[in-house]
């Protein structure tokens, strides 16, 4: 699988030091105003502010206060892509396509419900997909160019099921309802992308 293309706030290979620092030090301080304060208080001026940076730097990282949170969410996405690239299957290499498909949608599922308050955050209707979008586009489309379906358009068809798996979580669940009910809604997602995928990837 080719690596997923680098979102906002990611380092990069030719990144400064000193760069890399502030970029570090930005994502520390997000993080801790996040737990403190709440996704509603952290802005570009208060996270140059709190972080002791000038808010040309924290503007230049991340251009726009969804940023921030793409960043946030890139960061602690690093650790499911590893699992993907490297971990045991069915997540991992190893496992027939259909089966870690299914698997990648539930421990993206399992991610964005955590990570709900950054994720949602995230959105900028300004890009043409959403925050994470992507990254998931990029792996379904791998694994379905593996799986027999024909005469199918595999990259209209990986965005579709991205939509699919991604869309509902994001954009229709209120904060409120998912706190009370994130369990149950991870459970009911987890089987519903299931049922999709092997009814899509029925021979």
């Amino acid at each position: 699988m080719n690596r997923p293309v680098v979102t906002w706030g990611a380092s990069s290979p030719n990144e400064r030091a000193d760069a890399s620092r502030n970029r570090l030090h930005l994502l520390a301080t997000a993080r801790e105003m996040l737990a403190e304060l709440g996704a509603d208080r952290l802005t570009m001026d208060a996270l140059a502010e709190r972080s002791g940076l000038g808010k040309g730097t924290v503007y230049r990282r991340f251009r726009t206060r969804a940023g921030i949170f793409q960043a946030l969410l890139d960061d602690g996405e690093r650790v499911v892509q590893e699992q993907i690239l490297a971990g045991p299957p069915p997540l991992g290499p190893g496992a027939p396509p259909v089966e870690r498909l299914i698997a990648y949608g539930q421990a993206r599922v399992r991610f964005l419900v955590e990570h709900r308050e950054i994720a949602r955050a995230a959105l900028d209707g300004r890009q043409p997909v959403p925050a994470g979008s992507q990254t998931s586009q990029t792996h379904i489309r791998m694994l379905l160019g593996q799986i027999d379906l024909g005469p199918a358009d595999l990259t209209l068809l990986a965005i579709q099921l991205t939509a699919a798996l991604e869309g509902p979580l994001l954009l229709y669940m209120s904060a409120t309802e998912l706190s009370s009910t994130a369990l149950q809604v991870e459970e009911r997602l987890a089987r519903t992308w299931q049922d999709l995928v092997q009814r899509v990837c029925r021979p």
